[in-house]
Order: C-alpha cells, then structure tokens, then sequence
C-alpha cells in the first residue's frame, strides 16, 4: 500500500523578540491542540499542499513557506502509512488569536477552530 501524505505547518512569528508558534484548541475535546495539517491531494506537491492547508484551515492568507523542516513515514492507529512532511512558515502581520471554521469540507466542515500563537523557548 502506497503511504498517505500528509503536510504539517508550524506556523511561527517572532514578537516582542521571542519566538511563537501558531496552535489551534479542536472543538472536539478528544483532538486537543493542533498544529494546521492535512493531506496531500492527488498530483499535488508538499509545498502547494502546506499552503493550500494553512489558508483553509486558519484563514490566514500572508505568510511565507520557508523550507521543508523534516519528513518520515509514520505508521497511524488503523495500520496506513503516513508520509509526513513538516514545514516552517512565518507570519508577521496576524491576530494573537482568532475564531476560524475551515474551509476544505470533509471531517472539518461545520467546526469552528480557536487559533492562538504561544511563546516557544
């Protein structure tokens, strides 16, 4: 079987000199914080895919793609393969905090996502 990809984006900007990354609280409690992520659609690459997730999932439509941080193969609960690819973006013009409800239908559609951006060491 062929692994499923999947891009992750942590979204950071740097404030008052001190790093932060961008999380969101799921509304379903179970999920707790995420980082934005999903999968890749078919014939897509990473980098389109990372951008395509950030804009659906938080709204967020100025940032920068920086580079690809890692990627590795990760076999989820149900037994697929995960080809994960992590990327490092940068905001420097967006809310501490917001509401959101993704764009991209599936198991999303109808959530409201609580976005904030905390300090990182």
């Amino acid at each position: 079987m062929k692994p499923i990809k999947k891009v992750y984006g942590y979204v950071t900007r740097i404030k008052e000199g001190k790093n932060q990354v961008l999380v969101f609280q799921h509304p379903i409690a179970e999920a707790g914080i995420q980082i934005p992520k999903g999968t890749v659609q078919h014939e897509e690459d990473t980098q389109s895919a990372v951008k395509r997730e950030i804009e659906e999932e938080t709204g967020l439509r100025q940032f920068h793609v920086e580079h690809l941080l890692a990627d590795d193969l990760w076999e989820n609960d149900d037994g697929t393969i995960h080809n994960r690819f992590f990327y490092k973006i940068t905001v420097s013009n967006s809310e501490d905090e917001w509401d959101y409800a993704p764009t991209g239908g599936g198991e999303e559609k109808g959530l409201t996502f609580h976005f904030f951006l905390g300090f990182i060491s």
